[in-house]
């Protein structure tokens, strides 16, 4: 029971952590027309592979339910449930959905370098497709202008996170570890 308590603790804890992360690396952002570029989908990614599918997707609803509160945590000045009428709406369940990729695939495949680029490069097309289709779909842009200003200004930031994520994560691990040796 005890290591029960212990376990649930360490879990919120990280999700605490992981949803207090991506709050801050939302407010880190190149204003765009329609949707700003942010840290935020290199962290989505992060958590997923640190954390595996069930913890990230956790980390990803309470992210998603601190904004829906109206908690300030997303790349714009607001939060509450109009976010999620808006055009970020389909990349916030893209958020959820590429984390869940980016667990799965760590969980099943390791987390060598190659993986874990492979894997943020998929996560990244993920949340991409989900904002191209809500910006289509929900917002009814039109195809041409959703690709144009939800996708191609975030090809190249993605590619560079990809590759940040899968060289700097490894590196953090290692370090995580010696530290928690000594």
């Amino acid at each position: 029971m005890h290591s029960a308590a212990g376990a649930l603790a360490r879990n919120a804890i990280l999700v605490l952590a992981g949803s207090a992360l991506l709050a801050l690396s939302a407010k880190i952002n190149v204003p765009l027309p329609y949707v700003p570029m942010t840290m935020q989908s290199l962290v989505v990614l992060l958590i997923g592979a640190a954390y595996g599918w069930r913890l990230g997707l956790a980390t990803l609803l309470a992210y998603l339910g601190e904004g829906a509160a109206g908690l300030p945590v997303f790349a714009g000045p607001v939060g509450g449930p109009a976010v999620f009428a808006g055009p970020t709406a389909g990349y916030l369940v893209g958020f959820v959905l590429a984390a869940v990729l980016m667990g799965v695939i760590v969980e099943r495949m390791g987390r060598s370098v190659a993986v874990l680029g492979v894997g943020m490069l998929a996560g990244h097309a993920v949340m991409l497709a989900a904002g191209f289709a809500w910006l289509v779909g929900g917002l009814g842009l039109g195809a041409e202008k959703a690709w144009l200003v939800g996708v191609v200004p975030f090809v190249a930031g993605s590619v560079i996170k990809s590759a940040l994520g899968a060289l700097g994560l490894p590196l953090l691990h290692r370090s995580t570890e010696r530290l928690s040796r000594r």
